[in-house]
């Protein structure tokens, strides 16, 4: 299992409560530049319309600027592929409890790729500030560990 991308923002911006794993309808260029490195899921998240799940806001640039077609919107909405009880489930927790949907990360199994999509609450700017605080003595002492 290799990771292609990830959002490193969205554990640090929500609190995850629980992870996804689903398949992506992609085209073959996309496929070959997500395996090349070339997009990001920086402030993408899920959207349930009419039953079905979509990517919204995952940018995947082209693999190769000449060969990619003259319609291609390298931000279009991507359908996720998830059962009818899962999305039905998903769409009953963010509408009870408030919670969004947000990509984690892009990874292969196999050949098939796989977004891990996550269940996730926004984090107040206090809870980032207590992060931020718990990451700084984590850092310092492995710092004095390191060093003695």
């Amino acid at each position: 299992m290799k990771k292609y991308l990830t959002n490193k923002k969205a554990r640090f911006n929500f609190e995850i409560i629980a992870t996804y794993e689903a398949g992506l309808v992609l085209f073959g260029h996309e496929v070959k530049a997500i395996r090349a490195g070339k997009g990001s899921l920086v402030g993408s998240y899920v959207l349930i319309r009419g039953g079905e799940a979509f990517l919204v806001n995952a940018t995947f640039g082209p693999y190769q600027i000449a060969n990619t077609p003259k319609d291609y919107d390298p931000e279009r909405p991507r359908k996720l592929l998830l059962s009818r009880k899962e999305i039905s489930a998903l769409e009953r927790k963010i509408e009870e409890a408030g919670l969004t949907l947000v990509a984690i990360s892009l990874y292969d199994t196999k050949s098939n790729l796989k977004l891990e999509v996550a269940l996730a609450r926004g984090k107040k700017k206090a809870d980032k500030r207590e992060t931020i605080k718990k990451r700084d003595s984590q850092r310092s002492i492995q710092r004095i560990l390191k060093n003695q």
